[in-house]
């Protein structure tokens, strides 16, 4: 027995002397490194700690940005000017946007993630809107692949009662009238980079611009990510911009092409739709985009896809979570996706002004053309229409619808023109969306 425990205590000796030999010849790497470590490391006064912790904030980027050595002499002054003023600037318009949204109750469920995300994309240091940042990533997963801007037309479609169009089948003309604008403003912003110095346009660039006119904002960020991902801040903030603003751009364009004795005129109640000629309808209009515009069916099969599921009536869990949960959720994503391309150097450009102007051209324009469309639906037999609801044929629903309301009833308060503005206006949606098809074929 004894023997036997003599033994086992040697047998532990022997293998704790081995353990302690396998583990020093593990240090000396360890101590190695700890010793690189050591010569990397410079001791710092508190005085020079604190002026490293100074040079990384805020205030000295924006007061002394640096500048990359990859950047061309001639190009380093533009790139202090957008990294320091350039920044304060934008903060600027960014409270702006605040302002209208807020105070004014400018289109804020869009303007808002907008504006704060441009707040975000303009922080010194932080880079939240480059490749690793946040407001990158948002872009890239649902911006760069047109994922967003698709979902949003799903809820939209979700939302929308085609009756009124249905009702009265003539109106489609009205919206179809009202994407004048785009094909206008197309020709004018490409004559506006031929003959002045200041813009330089391309084709490519100027077919996402005209796409403003038809004061839709999901179509004008669908077809500035493929077209001129470039301008697509500007492009998007000018959209929804001019859709807050129906208000105000609109009635005085209304009534400048419109008489009084038209103002009033009464149109007849609309006629009951029934519930297959909903479910119909959705479907001819995405077989007729696959057969005749395949590049528009990513928004009109959306918004198509939207809208059946609505009409169904068997589906009311999906439909509730397209109006509601989802179209929701994306909006604030696909906001703050657009804010990240509102950095200085991409908005305080000379473009940016000419996009401003353009748009606001293209919205004037379009709405223009519902009303004079109104104006020689007119002149032949039939039922007459209110030139007012012409103006619904740009795709702001349903402001533009509403507004068209409101300014016949100024002239007589009985006469309701909600329901028969919608006409267009859905129409307009579907016109916008097919217009973008166009151009974006054209590239291919």
């Amino acid at each position: 027995m004894k023997s036997f425990i003599i033994k086992l205590f040697m047998a532990l000796a022997l293998t704790l002397t081995a353990t302690s030999a396998m583990a020093s010849s593990h240090e000396a790497p360890l101590t190695q490194q700890q010793q690189a470590s050591d010569k990397n490391y410079e001791s710092k006064s508190i005085l020079t700690m604190v002026s490293d912790f100074l040079k990384t904030t805020g205030v000295v980027a924006l007061a002394n940005p640096d500048v990359p050595k990859n950047i061309s002499k001639d190009k380093v002054a533009m790139y202090k000017f957008h990294q320091s003023w350039g920044r304060i600037i934008m903060f600027g318009i960014v409270f702006l946007l605040f302002w209208l949204a807020i105070a004014k109750g400018f289109e804020p469920l869009l303007l808002l993630p907008i504006a704060f995300g441009g707040l975000l994309a303009n922080i010194p240091v932080a880079d939240i809107a480059g490749p690793h940042g946040f407001l990158g990533v948002i872009y890239q997963a649902g911006l760069s692949n047109e994922l967003f801007p698709i979902i949003i037309f799903m809820g939209v479609g979700a939302m929308t009662d085609f009756g009124p169009l249905l009702s009265n089948p003539k109106t489609a003309l009205l919206g179809g009238a009202a994407q004048f604008g785009i094909f206008g403003t197309l020709v004018g912003a490409v004559a506006l980079s031929q003959y002045t110095d200041i813009f330089n346009f391309t084709l490519q660039q100027s077919s996402a611009i005209s796409i403003i006119g038809g004061a839709d904002g999901p179509t004008s960020i669908f077809i500035a990510t493929k077209l001129a991902p470039e301008l697509l801040g500007a492009i998007a903030v000018a959209s929804y911009s001019y859709m807050a603003m129906v208000p105000i751009i609109q009635p005085p364009i209304m009534k400048a092409l419109t008489t009084d004795k038209e103002r009033r005129i009464k149109m007849s109640t609309l006629r009951h739709v029934s519930r297959m000629e909903k479910l119909v309808f959705p479907v001819v209009v995405l077989m007729l985009a696959i057969l005749f515009l395949p590049d528009s069916t990513p928004l009109i099969g959306a918004f198509m896809f939207g809208n059946f599921l609505k009409e169904s009536g068997v589906v009311e869990r999906l439909n509730d979570t397209l109006q509601n949960a989802l179209i929701n959720i994306t909006t604030i994503f696909l906001g703050l996706g657009v804010g990240s391309k509102l950095e200085a150097d991409k908005f305080l450009v000379p473009d940016t002004l000419g996009i401003l102007v353009l748009g606001i051209v293209a919205f004037s324009v379009g709405t223009a053309a519902g009303v004079l469309m109104a104006k020689v639906m007119n002149l032949f037999p039939g039922t007459k229409v209110n030139p007012l609801i012409g103006s619904a044929g740009v795709s702001a629903v349903p402001m533009a619808a509403r507004v068209s309301n409101k300014v016949g009833m100024e002239y007589d308060r009985t006469n309701m023109l909600l329901m028969h503005a919608m006409g267009p206006n859905v129409a307009g949606v579907i016109g916008s969306a097919v217009a973008a098809g166009v151009l974006i074929s054209i590239f291919k």
